[in-house]
């Protein structure tokens, strides 16, 4: 991999993963051609337009780009041209100690406080990967002292075959993305890769109440975290959270909210101790985390009515997962978006307590259909500022509206950023 002066190298996605790989590899006297799927891009003197008529060294994949009946990759495979992640392109050039994080919800919880976590122990940390910051962008930066926490994705361990943290932490596994990988079963296989270059001096942190990351293949080595009280590993009881007879933080201490959060801070906290971090730092730096936003944030209350934004619950694991932790009896739900092939009857036929779903977007329809199916008193709107000003005018004093649209944002909005800052915009209004 670091012999690369000279090579013809293709970086395929010009996102910012494929930038931060076609600059790694000019740093090491790559000769860098680059091709995407937006014609757009191809005003740049070095793209190729037709990049199959060429003979290439190697293909550097961005994570944004889809491998399944993608012609372009295969027809690199066919002529036997290795084709390496974007992660393990940046991995290979990381000094330091590597810890990987991944699962289908909380990746970003996790990644954020484990760096606040580090930095507060006086570690040289860098938090890179799906959380935004490329580690292709950061590889030579590191030192042999640096910690790496990297938020990996399914996206990105989709092609990865040298990808080997130190530890590795899969923190829970349910459908989703199953418009990219086919079935659940190839969504699973991938997650598991995270594990594919385990030796013996490494650790998987694992979900010990998870089913399906139980059934995973895993590596030998482990530590657990769980709800449930354990002889050894992080777990939960009567408020707080414990490693061992360790009392490490209790919940009243903890800024965020819900079951599924408590899981993050568990598996924050197994891997700090790995690292033997000291619980009162470990204490002190998720007691004064500031939650990432778009993930099940209290946005305040309003004529009496309480307002959460959760943009982020892109599947139907994180809408449950949010309605669990809220608990609420006037539950009312936004739900929509663009649909990721995933079946709305898994969250209505466990009869959520919910008051009114109202449903927008591309899948708005689809989704109120199956809710009214189950019972639910439910309407559809073409956007989500429609369903908003609904909520807000058929909301009564002591009702609860969730934005957790279970559905990914690009039929209306670039990310789940900007849905969730509209969102949060229509609620302050007037």
């Amino acid at each position: 991999m670091k012999k690369l002066k000279g090579k013809r190298v293709l970086v395929y996605g010009l996102g910012r993963s494929g930038q931060a790989a076609s600059k790694l590899l000019h740093d090491f006297g790559a000769c860098v051609s680059i091709y995407d799927d937006d014609k757009n891009e191809r005003s740049l003197f070095c793209f190729d337009e037709q990049p199959l008529l060429h003979a290439y060294d190697m293909v550097v994949l961005s994570p944004g780009i889809k491998v399944r009946g993608n012609a372009v990759i295969s027809g690199f495979q066919a002529r036997k041209t290795p084709i390496v992640s974007e992660l393990d392109l940046g991995s290979s050039f990381c000094k330091g100690t590597l810890i990987a994080v991944t699962g289908t919800n909380g990746k970003t919880t996790v990644c954020s406080l484990l760096g606040k976590i580090f930095e507060l122990a006086g570690k040289e940390t860098f938090v890179c990967g799906n959380i935004g910051l490329p580690i292709s962008s950061i590889a030579l930066k590191t030192t042999k002292k640096s910690f790496i926490v990297c938020e990996t994705s399914n996206f990105q361990l989709e092609t990865s075959k040298s990808f080997a943290p130190k530890v590795a932490c899969i923190l829970n596994l349910e459908e989703d993305h199953l418009d990219r990988h086919g079935s659940f079963d190839e969504y699973l296989r991938v997650k598991n890769l995270i594990f594919q270059n385990y030796k013996s001096s490494q650790t998987g942190v694992v979900n010990l109440d998870d089913k399906n990351v139980m059934n995973l293949k895993l590596p030998k080595k482990l530590l657990f975290f769980s709800l449930n009280q354990l002889k050894k590993g992080v777990f939960f009881k009567n408020g707080c959270i414990y490693y061992g007879k360790t009392r490490i933080i209790s919940i009243d201490q903890i800024p965020l909210i819900g079951l599924k959060n408590y899981q993050n801070v568990m598996a924050t906290v197994a891997i700090a101790i790995y690292f033997k971090i000291k619980p009162r730092v470990i204490r002190e730096a998720i007691s004064s985390f500031m939650p990432a936003p778009h993930r099940l944030n209290y946005l305040g209350e309003k004529n009496g009515v309480k307002f959460v934004n959760d943009s982020k619950a892109t599947n139907i694991a994180c809408v449950k997962m949010a309605i669990e932790s809220l608990n609420s009896k006037n539950l009312i739900l936004l739900l929509g978006g663009q649909n990721k092939d995933l079946n709305f009857e898994k969250l209505f036929m466990e009869k959520p307590l919910i008051k009114k779903c109202l449903c927008f977007g591309e899948a708005g329809k689809e989704i109120a259909s199956v809710a009214v199916r189950f019972g639910y008193d439910a309407e559809s709107f073409e956007t989500m500022e429609e369903a908003t000003r609904r909520s807000k005018q058929f909301a009564k004093p002591g009702d609860l509206v969730l934005l957790s649209p279970g559905c990914a944002s690009f039929d209306e909005f670039a990310s789940y950023a900007v849905r969730g800052q509209i969102f949060m915009e229509i609620v302050s209004e007037g």
